[in-house]
């Protein structure tokens, strides 16, 4: 607690931060059209997953990207061919905001896959022409943007501790380069 004696004012400071999170969970079923009709699945996997975000007001969009690669039989399970289909999707997460005014609309959205794109199931359609494949992934996203943080700060007296510093007992920028950082590796 300050003293009658201090002067004590406050300073706001201008710095990066994280203003807003999100997560999201997202399932999808895609149909992929073989160009014979599948008799059996074979093997499904998603392949050249690719995104972008971007900040879209109290939510990131983000728009990206996935092969979807199926190996299936046909004629009767005597004949196998994998095809391949390119899925283009957008996901938006909703924001929890932490401050809801930046300083600056100039903000870094950091999005990333938290589980990528994989199948779940993948099975032949109803009428048998065609694969229905489930996918599954998850994202989560910062924004980060200039913000404000309030300090205190006191003029007239300072700190006993700072006071008492003997600054010519501190280690130098020279004495730090010789210092041995393996000093706790085995040694064989």
């Amino acid at each position: 607690m300050p003293s009658e004696k201090q002067n004590v004012r406050y300073r706001e400071i201008v710095t990066k931060a994280v203003c807003g999170k999100g997560r999201k969970h997202c399932k999808d079923t895609h149909v992929i059209k073989p160009p014979q009709k599948p008799s059996s699945i074979l093997g499904c996997w998603i392949i050249n997953h690719k995104y972008e975000a971007d900040r879209k007001g109290d939510s990131v969009e983000i728009i990206g990207s996935y092969d979807i690669n199926v190996w299936y039989s046909y004629d009767d399970n005597t004949k196998t061919d994998v095809t391949t289909e390119n899925v283009a999707y957008t996901e938006v997460l909703p924001l929890a905001m932490k401050q809801k005014e930046w300083i600056s609309d100039d903000v870094d959205v950091i999005a990333r896959t938290i589980k990528q794109p994989n199948t779940l199931e993948a099975t032949i359609g109803e009428k048998g022409k065609d694969v229905k494949v489930e996918v599954e992934k998850e994202f989560a996203a910062e924004v980060v943007g200039e913000t404000k943080v309030c300090i205190q700060v006191h003029d007239d007296e300072e700190d006993d501790d700072y006071k008492n510093i003997k600054w010519e007992e501190q280690v130098a920028d020279e004495e730090l380069k010789d210092i041995n950082t393996d000093f706790l590796k085995d040694k064989k």
